[in-house]
């Protein structure tokens, strides 16, 4: 996937290994050769974001230019993570794709008042997930012009104290 002729680091959090290796397997078979990012929870993808613990080495490193979020995870939820997100001014204009099981209006609503970019319901037959993960990439890397990736630190300081 590109945006501009630039190759876009997607981080996906999800605690399901199974569902994070059918989503490194669907990017592989769409031929996206995106760096895919998986962290295993909400507090895993602050800290990533935040290049805070195991991910310091990142710093100076240029934020994700797409989150992929699922809702049910442990430690810090999809709710709490994307509060979060658009709650600082560095990483509010991240795009964050919600990619969860929940079909919860309610929960719906929720996230898109917290300003999630896209709710999509992960399909569970292998042939339907190819095709939305085939669609994101269409419509995230050839349509939708993003915000140019940024570091952290720029972030924060293009965001003022």
């Amino acid at each position: 996937m590109k945006n501009e002729g630039k190759m876009i680091t997607i981080v996906l959090a999800d605690d399901d290994p199974d569902d994070r290796k059918l989503t490194q397997d669907a990017f592989a078979e769409n031929r996206l050769a995106n760096i895919l990012h998986c962290v295993e929870d909400g507090e895993e993808l602050m800290d990533y974001l935040h290049r805070r613990g195991k991910f310091e080495k990142l710093r100076g490193e240029a934020l994700p230019g797409l989150i992929l979020l699922d809702l049910n995870m442990p430690r810090m939820n999809g709710q709490e993570v994307l509060a979060e997100i658009v709650a600082d001014q560095a990483l509010c204009n991240l795009p964050v794709i919600v990619l969860t099981t929940s079909t919860d209006e309610e929960e719906i609503v929720k996230m898109y008042k917290l300003r999630c970019s896209s709710y999509i319901v992960k399909p569970v037959d292998l042939d339907q997930f190819l095709r939305v993960v085939q669609s994101l990439a269409d419509y995230w890397f050839t349509v939708v012009v993003l915000p140019p990736a940024q570091g952290a630190e720029e972030a924060r300081a293009v965001a003022g104290p």
